[in-house]
C-alpha cells in the first residue's frame, strides 16, 4: 500500500511539472478592452449670426375716406440676424431644437397715388424689426468626411414691430407718426445646410432658410381721414444665409463593453 501511494505521488509531481512547462511555452495573454462610445443622443446648445434678403411685401392703406388704398413698388431694405438655441440629438439622423433670433431694423416701402397733393405719389415708409421663436426638425442625411448635410423645417410665432412710420407728400411735405406698434404673427422656416464636425463635440454649419413672419403694422395715423387707419405690410417673407455653431455635450454610453483574453488564436474571455 506504501508504495502504491509513493507511485501515485511520484505521478502527480511529474503531471505538475509538465503542465507548468506547457504553460511557460504559450505566449502572455492580450486584453482587449472596447473602447467608450459616445451615444447618439445628447443636447446640444447654439449661436448663429446671418443676413436676410427680404421679398417685396404687399403694401396697403385703409380708410373711410379714401378706401382700401394699395401701394405700388413695395420695398424691404435687407436685414442682419443673431441667434441663440438649445437643442437635443434624438439618433445619428434626427435631432431638434428651439431658437430666439432677433433681426435689426429694416426699412420698409411703398408708394401711394395722392390724391389730396398736385399729383404724384405719397411714399410711405416704416422700419421693421422682428423677434422670432421657433421649433425646428432637422435630418441629418449622413456624414461624409466630418461633413453632414441636412434638411429641416420650423414652426413658431414671429413678434413684428414697427417704428418711425414717415409719409413724404410730393412737394416736400412730411409726416412723422411717432410710437411703436408691434402684434404676434404665425412664423414658419424651410430650411437646408451641412455642418462640419471640428471636434467630437464643436460643429460650424452653414445654412440657407426660407422664412415667412406675416404681416408688419404701423400705427395708427391719426391725422388722417377717420384717424383710424394704419400702413400695413403683409407677407414679409425673407431668404437667409445662416453661419453658426454648435456644441454638443457628451453622452456616453452605460458601460464599456467586457474586456476579452486572447491567447494565441484560442480567446479565453472573462467578465468582470
Amino acid at each position: 500500500m506504501i508504495t502504491f501511494f509513493k507511485r501515485l505521488s511520484l505521478a502527480g509531481a511529474a503531471a505538475l511539472v509538465s503542465s507548468a512547462a506547457w504553460a511557460a511555452d504559450l505566449p502572455a495573454p492580450v486584453i482587449e478592452y472596447a473602447p467608450e462610445i459616445p451615444a447618439s443622443g445628447g443636447w446640444y446648445l447654439r449661436g448663429d449670426i446671418g443676413y436676410k434678403f427680404y421679398g417685396d411685401p404687399d403694401g396697403s392703406f385703409n380708410d373711410s375716406v379714401v378706401g382700401n388704398l394699395r401701394y405700388q413698388r413695395e420695398s424691404m431694405d435687407d436685414a442682419w440676424m443673431v441667434g441663440v438655441g438649445v437643442g437635443y440629438k434624438f439618433t445619428d439622423y434626427f435631432r431638434s431644437d428651439i431658437t430666439l433670433d432677433y433681426e435689426t431694423p429694416s426699412k420698409t416701402r411703398g408708394f401711394a397715388v395722392c390724391g389730396t397733393c398736385s399729383g404724384g405719389f405719397s411714399r410711405e415708409s416704416t422700419d421693421v424689426d422682428v423677434w422670432t421663436v421657433m421649433l425646428n426638425g432637422y435630418v441629418d442625411i449622413g456624414t461624409w468626411n466630418n461633413i453632414t448635410p441636412y434638411v429641416g423645417a420650423g414652426i413658431g410665432a414671429a413678434y413684428v414691430s414697427t417704428n418711425n412710420s414717415i409719409s413724404e407728400n410730393p412737394g416736400g411735405a412730411t409726416t412723422r407718426y411717432d410710437g411703436r406698434h408691434g402684434e404676434w404673427n404665425l412664423a414658419w422656416a424651410l430650411m437646408a445646410g451641412a455642418s462640419y464636425a471640428i471636434t467630437p463635440n464643436w460643429s460650424l454649419d452653414a445654412g440657407y432658410q426660407y422664412r415667412d413672419l406675416g404681416t408688419a403694422k404701423t400705427v395708427k395715423y391719426y391725422n388722417t381721414g377717420s384717424g383710424q387707419t394704419r400702413s400695413t405690410f403683409k407677407d414679409l417673407t425673407a431668404h437667409e444665409i445662416r453661419l453658426g455653431v454648435r456644441y454638443q455635450f457628451d453622452s456616453y454610453a452605460a458601460a464599456p463593453a467586457a474586456p476579452s483574453y486572447y491567447s494565441g488564436n484560442q480567446p479565453l474571455t472573462s467578465n468582470f
